[in-house]
């Protein structure tokens, strides 16, 4: 007999995390594609931060076609069709660090300058799951690929003590989006409520193993 779920985190509702929610309202769209293996892992967090943030979307896949795609990264958000109306357009922008052979990336103050100029809404591109799957991921996904590039620079380190990561400096797709809309909204401290509802999520992960 299946465990019964919660219908919100879908998580088991004795791991329920929607306490942990932090709603936040915020001027930049974030689109989630996550990785399908990382949407029953126990220690993912990018469906913790989806919702708590109103306008962003969650999407699930690893490789998608080029019209789903093209929708996902330009069209409104169901709550936003009036974008259509006031002229506003979408500028994705791709949360991901150079890599061999990618185009530099765009200083935050150059992404606010186009997004300014072409009267566009900014959209964050966050691609969840572990290096090499979201590898995959923006190699499968030529839209992806030419997309403009917003790398973090000298991020705190993380406090995702619950996952190994390869490299000290690597993030968990929950702190990497946080560190991200401070830069793009310049505002560290609006994000301050999501960090520490982070940190409550993480002790809640570390208490299970603690008590087997």
């Amino acid at each position: 007999m299946k465990r019964p779920h919660c219908l919100r985190c879908l998580r088991p509702q004795s791991t329920c995390i929607c306490h942990w929610i932090s709603p936040l309202d915020t001027a930049t769209e974030v689109l989630f594609l996550q990785h399908p293996m990382e949407v029953a892992h126990a220690k993912g967090s990018a469906q913790l931060l989806h919702l708590s943030l109103p306008h962003s979307r969650l999407v699930v896949g690893e490789t998608f076609d080029e019209e789903t795609l093209h929708a996902l990264l330009h069209r409104p958000f169901e709550e936003q069709q009036n974008d259509r109306q006031t002229g506003m357009t979408i500028q994705p922008v791709l949360l991901y660090p150079e890599t061999a052979g990618s185009a530099p990336a765009v200083e935050v103050a150059d992404i606010a300058s186009i997004a300014s100029h072409a009267r566009s809404r900014l959209r964050l591109v966050v691609l969840d799951g572990t290096w090499r799957k979201s590898s995959k991921m923006l190699h499968c996904n030529p839209l992806l690929l030419q997309l403009p590039r917003l790398a973090l620079r000298n991020p705190p380190p993380s406090h995702y003590a619950i996952r190994k990561a390869r490299r000290p400096d690597q993030l968990s797709t929950y702190e990497a989006t946080c560190f991200a809309l401070a830069e793009l909204e310049n505002d560290s401290e609006k994000f301050s409520p999501l960090l520490a509802a982070f940190e409550g999520f993480i002790a809640q992960q570390q208490s299970y193993v603690q008590s087997q």
